[in-house]
């Protein structure tokens, strides 16, 4: 058996044909760049999240540089980023010229905590950025009354959790917020691997903030501002537009995304049992929280060796990711920082095969060859 560790093609094959019909059309009117597509998605993506507005860009790296921008954040200003994130969250900052400041996370949840921001924050620091890592999602709980302690702005990268639900601050019992709809913005990428994937890049942010929503689609579009001529250009932007193109295909899997999440929670559910028989812990959503399992991912010993013995029986794998940010060589100024909690997971987190049509014997049989691997070494 050979099961690879995601599969893009399979979902794809039911909506080439819806695609096509829309792409024909986008052919026929010639809006390639904004226009109605953009808007549309636009339009239906701000509701799926329980938002006002959302702008779609180039990709989820400048959506979190653009937003920081728009909020005047640059250099001078601190950001906390959590270790273990994927390096785009800490280049788009770098990107402002602000600083990047590396926390920890909980050894378990691989998540931020209020104890790990507290030990960042300094005079400087001017926003936080919780990562929704793997699609489980950061409790507003575990940030927002920090966030307000510090006069932060809170940026929520939500790259990985598109459609992933969390309680509401505990005034709140029983509501639930989604992700990126708790800070002043949420941040999303569109790359053709996350939950809901373009055929290429793309990104978006979401807010309730009509403002930072508008300045944010002007940086995005060479710093024109909406209802002047073309040639105006109020602020020093770039271009970061989501195409049409790309519009299209997200809008017609937006449709769908509800149900792949479900799929995959039930995919999430058989491993938990599967790899729970084994004694082999999983990095799962806090309590409460409902995940939109971008990944599925375990701890083990030995990860080099069992990645090597579970290649050999046919099981594609990955590591998300495998050296902390602060010791990346583009931020490791100093050698002796030392975030011991994302450091651990560096070394131990495996990424299993998991995609929403994976079927229950291909997660006994992974489940199985893993634990093999473990007690083999």
């Amino acid at each position: 058996m050979r099961i690879p560790f995601n599969d893009l093609a399979t979902p794809h094959a039911s909506i080439v044909e819806d695609v096509v019909a829309e792409v024909r059309a986008l052919a026929g009117n010639s809006r390639f760049i904004g226009g109605p597509a953009v808007e549309a998605f636009e339009q239906d993506f701000a509701a799926y999240c329980r938002t006002t507005h959302a702008v779609g860009v180039a990709n989820g790296t400048d959506a979190i540089e653009l937003t920081l921008r728009a909020l005047g954040i640059g250099g001078g200003d601190e950001v906390l980023v959590p270790a273990n994130t994927f390096i785009a969250t800490a280049s788009a900052v770098a990107a402002t010229g602000a600083t990047p400041v590396f926390v920890d996370v909980d050894p378990v949840s691989l998540l931020v905590t209020p104890a790990s921001l507290e030990a960042g924050v300094t005079g400087r620091t001017a926003a936080v950025i919780p990562v929704h890592l793997y699609g489980h999602m950061v409790p507003p709980a575990d940030v927002l009354p920090f966030a307000a302690k510090h006069g932060l702005a809170v940026i929520e990268d939500s790259a990985q959790a598109h459609g992933a639900d969390a309680p509401a601050q505990h005034d709140a019992p029983g509501e639930k917020v989604r992700a990126g709809s708790y800070g002043v913005a949420g941040t999303f990428s569109f790359y053709p691997g996350k939950n809901l994937g373009a055929w290429g890049d793309g990104g978006a942010v979401v807010t309730d903030d009509a403002q930072l929503a508008s300045r944010i689609r002007s940086l995005a579009n060479h710093g024109r501002s909406e209802g002047t001529d073309h040639y105006e250009h109020r602020y020093i932007g770039r271009n970061s537009r989501l195409d049409a193109l790309q519009a299209t295909v997200l809008r017609r899997k937006l449709a769908d995304l509800d149900a792949g999440t479900a799929q995959r929670r039930r995919v999430a559910a058989v491993y938990a049992e599967a790899l729970a028989a084994h004694g082999i812990p999983l990095v799962a959503p806090l309590p409460g929280v409902d995940s939109a399992w971008h990944l599925l991912v375990a701890r083990v010993p030995g990860r080099e060796t069992v990645r090597r013995l579970l290649d050999e029986a046919g099981i594609g794998t990955g590591v998300h990711y495998p050296v902390p940010c602060h010791r990346q060589h583009a931020y490791a100024t100093d050698q002796t920082v030392s975030l011991p909690a994302a450091e651990q997971a560096a070394a131990e987190i495996l990424s299993l095969p998991f995609f929403p049509h994976l079927r229950d014997e291909e997660v006994a049989y992974v489940a199985d060859h893993l634990a093999k691997a473990i007690t083999a070494l």
